[in-house]
């Protein structure tokens, strides 16, 4: 057996001894005896007796072994103009002054804050401050809409918001401040302070429970790490488009630390002082997962991008930042290639930076259509590899463990599980399919270490959310299949697959025919309603920059080739060009709200949307 195939058979066979293993690359103040606690299954808890602090793991324990001087963070914010870099020990000494501060406040073990922060090097220190107070943090992604940010202040009930007076986009200065006094007029939950880092695009008013940050800073003493047990809560991060009552997906100490640290070794082969950047924002997973926790944990360099793919200023930004910082692997959005795409298909901005350290490109947030995979590929002559996982799992399901055996890639897959992942393919009854069969993608309980143990609050709401479809499996929501290599192909999630005349079909699988044409820089497939066939798939294309096909040609060209590649079954025939997709601010194309507009509901903008005047003007074409 080669190296993967041993790690994945023995994390299966024996949990125990490989996670405990694992967990020797933690410091502990009390190392656990014990991997998996199952006494309440299905809620499972790892290393019930361990005891530590992530603080201390991602920061302290690099200086304390001579280390102190290694960059740990390096900001680069082209929207502003401004960089910076700190080294351990300058991180460290920040986020325990912060500490400090919120101690003063009365944020202790156990207590909520809120962290609504842009792509800024305080936003990391706020969440490794509470961390290091053994307090639980729940980052609110900056600009969200004050309903939704009063929902988390709700449910999450903080003792403290931590926030900036702005957020900078392209084009406009986001103001925080008033979103966040309208949030507090909704919410019933009143957080007894505001802490407010002033930025000088837009300073905010400050009221009575307002504090600014600085001058907070300024009178603290730092604090030191306090220990916690490893399955007390880390974080809280609340799932993107929820309405009503959120999801507040909780993320423990020990697991967490314990698997974000095998996967920058084995998954990443990133390791103590190679330079990582992951182009997401810390509200989202990726974000938490990444560009924080990971690559501190590693002790290796992490880069804070506050800017764009294009736009900030132009199409090779991301060169820029690879071949200025010395990055060794890249991990972002398969939007943000193709945005990339778009503006220069022919590839010419890679070429005007020398990026002699690149070595890897990884990919994951939504499915990678083979067209983005081999103009990666070919354009920057690295490994281009994608891999699958979700906000509620915390780090990847399947991925190509470049660290530990680097497998073969495949256009349209994800590659192989992760060790820990017990991967199967479902039908309607739960009954486990054959290779190549496409079905439901549900894992076998246990879930791994470092994925979710349970909703905020509400066991009984995680049951009946993730574990009740299937008996002993958790339900991921999306589609696909396995292949006879054990190669996971995930095809789009489950309220994706369409029923054209009694014809299951992924739409994923339409969108791989559609985005493969030399014309197309991406596209988004739905299927909507028809009274003859029950549903119809439809198109939506965004061309790349320079492109000079017709309407009329590029739809002929589209529907012979997915009658050639999937079947005249489909009945794919209504092709849309449109300037842009509405996507979320973490990238992914608003497919369920493109859905219920062309059903002819009337669907709100959602808060995670990434530009809603985009969603607006494609109104009328998914109507028409």
């Amino acid at each position: 057996m080669g190296a993967y195939d041993e790690s994945y058979r023995r994390s299966l066979d024996d949990p125990h001894g490989f996670w405990l293993e694992a967990a020797e690359a933690i410091s502990w103040t009390r190392p656990p005896t014990q991997a998996l606690d199952a006494s309440a299954a299905p809620i499972f808890r790892w290393f019930p007796d361990g005891e530590l602090n992530t603080s201390y793991n991602a920061l302290d324990r690099h200086v304390d072994a001579g280390d102190g001087e290694r960059t740990a963070l390096i900001y680069d914010s082209p929207v502003t103009g401004t960089g910076r870099s700190y080294s351990y020990t300058e991180l460290r000494d920040e986020v325990a002054t912060f500490a400090g501060a919120l101690a003063g406040l009365g944020v202790g073990k156990g207590d909520r804050v809120i962290v609504y922060m842009p792509m800024i090097p305080e936003a990391v220190v706020a969440m490794l401050a509470c961390a290091r107070l053994g307090a639980i943090h729940s980052v609110v992604f900056g600009g969200f809409a004050p309903r939704e940010l009063a929902a988390r202040i709700e449910d999450a009930g903080p003792k403290v918001i931590v926030a900036a007076s702005c957020g900078i986009e392209p084009s406009r200065v986001v103001e925080y401040k008033p979103i966040i006094d309208e949030a507090l007029t909704i919410a019933s939950h009143r957080p007894a302070y505001t802490v407010v880092l002033q930025r000088p695009q837009a300073e905010a008013q400050l009221g009575e429970r307002d504090l600014d940050w600085t001058s907070l800073v300024a009178q603290a003493q730092p604090a030191g790490p306090v220990p916690v047990a490893a399955t007390d809560p880390l974080y809280i991060l609340y799932t993107s488009g929820t309405t009503g009552r959120p999801k507040g997906v909780v993320r423990d100490n020990g697991g967490h630390a314990v698997a974000l640290a095998w996967t920058m070794r084995n998954v990443y082969d990133v390791g103590p002082g190679d330079v990582w950047w992951t182009a997401s924002d810390v509200g989202w997973v990726v974000g938490h997962s990444y560009i924080v926790y990971a690559p501190l944990l590693a002790g290796a360099t992490t880069v804070l991008y506050e800017g764009k793919p294009v736009g900030t200023p132009d199409a090779g930004a991301f060169w820029r930042v690879i071949s200025e910082h010395g990055v060794k692997a890249l991990f972002t959005a398969p939007t943000a290639i193709r945005a990339i795409k778009k503006v220069d298909p022919e590839a010419a901005e890679p070429a005007k930076y020398p990026m002699d350290t690149f070595r890897t490109l990884f990919l994951a947030g939504e499915r990678l259509d083979p067209e983005t995979y081999h103009w990666a590929h070919d354009h920057l002559d690295v490994p281009v590899v994608d891999h699958w996982w979700q906000t509620e799992t915390g780090w990847p399901i399947a991925a190509n463990p470049r660290g530990l055996e680097p497998l073969p890639t495949k256009p349209g897959s994800a590659t192989v599980p992760m060790p820990g992942w017990n991967v199967q393919i479902l039908d309607t009854y739960g009954k486990e399919l054959l290779p190549h069969e496409e079905g439901s993608i549900a894992i076998k309980l246990p879930l791994p270490p470092g994925a979710l143990p349970t909703l905020w609050g509400d066991d009984q709401r995680y049951i009946d959310s993730y574990l009740k479809e299937y008996d002993g499996y958790y339900l991921t929501g999306d589609g696909g299949y396995i292949d006879d290599d054990g190669y996971i192909f995930v095809m789009g999630r489950t309220d994706d697959v369409i029923n054209v005349a009694g014809h299951r079909l992924s739409t994923g699988s339409i969108e791989a025919v559609v985005a493969s044409n030399p014309a197309v820089a991406e596209c988004a497939v739905i299927g909507v309603h028809d009274a003859l066939k029950g549903q119809l798939p439809r198109a939506f294309v965004v061309l790349k920059a320079g492109a000079t096909v017709t309407d009329d040609v590029l739809r002929d060209e589209l529907v012979a080739a997915v009658r050639r590649e999937i079947g005249p079954v489909a009945a794919f025939r209504d092709v849309s060009v449109v300037e842009a997709l509405p996507k979320t601010r973490s990238g992914k194309i608003l497919r369920r709200t493109m859905r219920g507009i062309a059903d002819g509901r009337d669907e709100p903008v959602p808060s995670t949307i990434e530009d809603p005047a985009v969603l607006d003007a494609l109104r009328p074409v998914l109507r028409g």
